[in-house]
């Protein structure tokens, strides 16, 4: 049953709690758009787009908004209250924290559940539009992705690395361009500078050098003599063909990451990704088996402890000499066939065993941001009524500090995880564990009454430890 008390903090809630949440969506966003301000601005994108762009951004961060929302707005509220002595007027009409703490209680446990769906549900499409999205862009716009000092890939068959870009991204210094030749080796082509736009029909990106250098060597791998030729140039026009790494705007089934997964996918990725050893097992049986033929003579003494080992012999001595160099042709390449297959094979099972960590990540990453809702508003309410401070200015700095905390716990659990030093739960739950008895703690503090925020009882005791020291020095 709903009472006047109950209604009362509600209504003291909802206030603080919608205007945080905005001004938490707000900053997150900004601090994207910040990112990446100087490659959106002044790229010719048309409004709808940039709106879109908006709201796939503000979507993304609304999981992370709510956690920050809730530790804020609960500080406020409590603050508020014990501010203007209402908090007081409850505890003395008998009534504990817990107790008017409840229906605040039951509405973090509907956020929770709603952070939850949103991440499961919402967020890996929204993943999916904003990456479909960016890639759109940079299609469209190139210059947005070709960054200064960074070699640049995404061209099929070539690399380029730009020294400078002015503001409008057309004009270009210090460009070098490496062209994928697959023969002797790749292509250079050195300008001092240049104008570097997309054609009309937005198929190709065209690149207007000036003052530079084109070198060119042809020739077989296998011999000395190759032709090698420098031609050096005013103005040269350069053209890469875009249509090799164009998609449609709807081909988002081009992209795949984990973040993009429901529970329902990721369960079924980790499942098969945890059966990786047995098929590497399997495989590493199958191609390495031929190579080492004797082997399959192996009996259980060879598995076992040899007891009488055979003295050392160089076994080439025992080849004659007419077939000694040939055989050990053979064994080389063997050797080197299996050492091949072996690389390979452990190269592709630590991508595997990579793919699993991060699987593994965005799994309890679902439940992780709806738990920190929880969490963070069991340290803000209780630390409300300690400091009963209201408004903006005391709250938000405690908020901050714990959500720092939070974000910072929360990160190096992640990396961590990535880095394969600490399992999934130890890591990404690490924040959850650091702030679940730092809640406790508050709780019971506040519960007591504690001054722990009061400067007047910090000054109190520190005045009577001086007047004891001094008392002592006098003695």
């Amino acid at each position: 049953m709903i009472k006047k008390l109950d209604i009362l903090i509600i209504r003291a809630f909802v206030g603080p709690f919608i205007a945080a949440f905005i001004i938490s969506i707000f900053v997150l966003t900004m601090q994207f758009f910040w990112l990446y301000i100087d490659d959106l601005v002044g790229k010719g994108l048309d409004l709808i787009t940039v709106l879109k762009l908006v709201g796939l951004v503000t979507l993304f961060w609304v999981p992370t908004a709510l956690p920050l929302a809730l530790l804020f707005s609960s500080i406020m509220t409590f603050g508020n209250l014990g501010e203007s002595f209402e908090l007081v007027a409850i505890k003395a009409a008998g009534i504990p924290l817990l107790r008017f703490m409840r229906p605040l209680l039951v509405i973090t446990f509907f956020i929770c559940g709603l952070a939850f769906l949103f991440a499961n549900n919402i967020i890996p499409v929204t993943q999916l539009k904003l990456s479909a999205l960016k890639y759109d862009i940079i299609v469209s716009k190139p210059s947005i992705d070709i960054k200064e000092g960074i070699f640049y890939d995404k061209i099929e068959g070539y690399v380029i690395k730009l020294g400078k870009k002015e503001k409008n991204d057309s004009i270009i210094h210090d460009v070098v361009i490496f062209e994928k030749g697959y023969s002797l080796q790749d292509n250079i082509l050195i300008a001092e500078s240049g104008v570097m736009r997309v054609t009309k029909d937005k198929r190709f990106l065209e690149f207007i050098l000036k003052n530079g250098v084109r070198y060119e060597e042809k020739g077989q791998r296998v011999i000395a003599n190759t032709q090698f030729t420098r031609m050096s140039f005013r103005e040269y026009k350069k053209v890469f063909d875009l249509k090799s790494f164009q998609m449609n705007k709807t081909g988002d089934s081009a992209f795949y990451d984990p973040k993009m997964l429901s529970i329902r996918q990721l369960n079924l990725a980790i499942d098969s990704l945890e059966h990786v050893d047995t098929f590497y097992q399997k495989k590493s049986t199958k191609e390495i088996t031929p190579y080492v033929r004797f082997a399959r003579y192996a009996d259980t003494g060879w598995k076992g402890k040899i007891i009488n080992p055979l003295p050392k012999v160089n076994p080439t001595k025992l080849l004659p000499d007419s077939v000694k160099q040939n055989i050990m042709d053979a064994a080389t390449n063997q050797l080197a066939t299996i050492k091949g297959s072996i690389e390979m094979m452990a190269r592709d099972y630590n991508e595997k065993y990579e793919s699993l960590r991060y699987h593994e990540i965005e799994w309890h990453r679902k439940f992780t941001l709806s738990v920190a809702c929880l969490v963070l508003f069991l340290i803000g309410a209780p630390l409300g009524s300690i400091i009963r401070k209201g408004g903006l200015g005391t709250p938000m700095v405690f908020a901050i500090i714990f959500f720092v905390v939070f974000h910072l716990f929360n990160t190096f659990g992640e990396k961590f995880v990535k880095s394969g030093q600490t399992n999934a739960i130890m890591g990404m739950w690490l924040s959850t564990f650091i702030l679940i008895p730092i809640g406790a703690f508050l709780t019971f503090k506040a519960m007591r009454d504690s001054q722990l925020f009061n400067q007047e009882f910090y000054y109190r005791t520190f005045k009577q430890v001086r007047t004891f020291f001094t008392n002592l020095k006098k003695k």
